[in-house]
């Protein structure tokens, strides 16, 4: 089975976990434009944070076997830095034209400021004159609260559901999120927001219409393999094959998929690997390493499923 990760920040991320996703099935992942882990002080770390989602990490990803995307946007923690915020809304639609960008995002609410809102409302703005989908971050404290306000105000912007995925959904948000026909994302990440054995679950008592699994990896204490361990572990559970394969490939398919930037065709007739291929002058070797020109072989297992 082919998986696609539609939300995992790989910049943060090792090629061990490159090579572990490939092996896994993980055909294509989308990286959505996020948080450092510390503020950012100046538009021109935001720019060359930006080029390097939409540049090297690509072409890092492309050379273990793995198509990647992203998304463009002002994190909604950084929103609250007004002098910033004001600057990356002027550089955002430069990038959000580029190859590969499948969506506003992940923009939204962290802690429902009325910054945070203002720059929500305007990037809202800026995909719907892109005819671009959003990828919704909903906040990690008082989240119902949080969601339901970020489906508010997608439908005052005259924004279309289907072209809206709200992610990081639990057990509180999911039924509101699809009842009110948006898409519903879970982001597999250990212990903080969902486990795939809850996930698992999910799955048995929704369906598969409009739900989306994902990975969100990235610098904290998660797993690449979120979106694979979940489908086998679903598949063990007695989940029906084709809600597995929607759930975690094709839905993420056809969400971003309104994009027009990323299509099925982009790895079933992928490029051949040659890792003596250069980026502005620079490969993926390091150290003088053997280059590899064939498919990566397994790295890691798929031998512990559970995500608690």
């Amino acid at each position: 089975m082919m998986f696609i990760d539609p939300h995992a920040h790989m910049i943060s991320r090792t090629t061990d976990d490159y090579e572990a996703m490939a092996a896994a099935g993980v055909v294509a992942l989308i990286e959505p434009a996020f948080w450092l882990g510390q503020p950012r002080t100046y538009v021109g770390s935001y720019i060359d944070y930006l080029s390097h989602i939409v540049g090297f990490e690509r072409f890092r990803a492309g050379q273990f076997g793995i198509r990647h995307y992203c998304t463009i946007g002002l994190n909604s923690k950084e929103a609250n830095n007004q002098e910033l915020a004001e600057g990356v809304m002027e550089i955002l639609p430069r990038f959000a034209l580029k190859e590969a960008v499948v969506a506003i995002g992940e923009i939204g609410y962290d802690e429902q400021t009325e910054l945070e809102d203002k720059y929500f409302r305007l990037q809202l703005d800026l995909a719907k004159e892109l005819a671009l989908p959003v990828m919704i971050h909903t906040p990690h404290r008082d989240k119902k609260r949080g969601t339901s306000r970020s489906m508010d105000v997608c439908l005052e912007h005259g924004l279309d559901p289907a072209m809206v995925v709200v992610d990081h959904n639990n057990e509180e948000t999911v039924r509101e999120v699809l009842d009110r026909g948006f898409w519903a994302a879970f982001s597999i990440y250990p212990s903080t927001k969902m486990g795939n054995a809850r996930m698992v679950e999910i799955l048995r008592q929704y369906g598969a219409e409009r739900i989306i699994v994902d990975s969100a990896c990235d610098w904290g204490i998660s797993d690449p393999l979120g979106v694979p361990k979940t489908a086998r572990l679903a598949l063990d559970s007695g989940v029906p094959e084709e809600h597995v394969r929607l759930a975690c490939y094709q839905n993420a398919l056809s969400a971003y998929g309104q994009s027009g930037q990323i299509k099925e065709d982009d790895w079933l007739n992928p490029p051949a690997i040659d890792q003596r291929t250069l980026y502005e002058g620079n490969s993926v070797l390091r150290g003088g390493r053997e280059a590899r020109i064939e498919e990566p072989g397994a790295q890691r297992g798929m031998d512990k499923l559970i995500i608690e």
